[in-house]
């Protein structure tokens, strides 16, 4: 029998499926043996000094923004944290945000939102920012490298980034990355 045109465009749309299938079994058998993370994207920013940019405007009187070089004189670790007022995951993150506001000082990044609608998405869901700036365009973003929200970066006094996540934080991901820089002494700072 000869395979026919008609063969071939029966067999690809199902071997097609079937690959992307294997695909999705391999994926997945990889975030159940911890192997494969699908929040775990990198960044080439990491242990380098946080790219320039200019002043972020505040949030709506609610907190006043900052820039680059503000950011680079802190002398205290800070959570630099992208958020959207229109992000699922950024809501199930502000609460555990506030909690660990105490321990770290977290300055946000309202990234691609109208300035209203964030300020009362901050002002309902807990505010555990002390600075907000806003990114309306998300060139800040980009230059960042990220590729979603939420998205947090650890700087480092003297504006190195420390770590970078792409997922919503939680105590697992705080203990385990942001944690360990906290109370230590940062004398060689910039």
């Amino acid at each position: 029998m000869a395979v026919t045109r008609r063969h071939l465009l029966t067999a690809l749309p199902i071997a097609g499926s079937a690959a992307l299938g294997f695909g999705f079994w391999e994926m997945l058998k990889g975030m159940k043996s911890g192997s494969f993370d699908p929040h775990a994207v990198s960044t080439p920013l990491l242990g380098k000094d946080i790219p320039k940019f200019q002043a972020l405007d505040g949030l709506a009187n609610l907190r006043e923004g900052f820039s680059s070089d503000i950011l680079q004189s802190q002398t205290q670790p800070i959570l630099v944290n992208f958020m959207a007022s229109w992000c699922v995951p950024c809501v199930l993150e502000m609460p555990f945000l506030k909690k660990i506001s105490s321990q770290i000082i977290i300055w946000g990044v309202v990234y691609k939102d109208k300035a209203e609608r964030a300020a009362a998405f901050i002002q309902r869901n807990g505010d555990p920012y002390q600075r907000i700036g806003q990114d309306p365009s998300g060139l800040t973003a980009i230059n960042w490298g990220v590729t979603g929200v939420p998205e947090s970066f650890l700087i480092l006094p003297g504006g190195k980034i420390a770590w970078h996540g792409s997922a919503a934080l939680d105590e697992k991901i705080f203990q385990e990355n942001i944690h360990p820089f906290l109370g230590r002494t940062y004398s060689d700072h910039k």
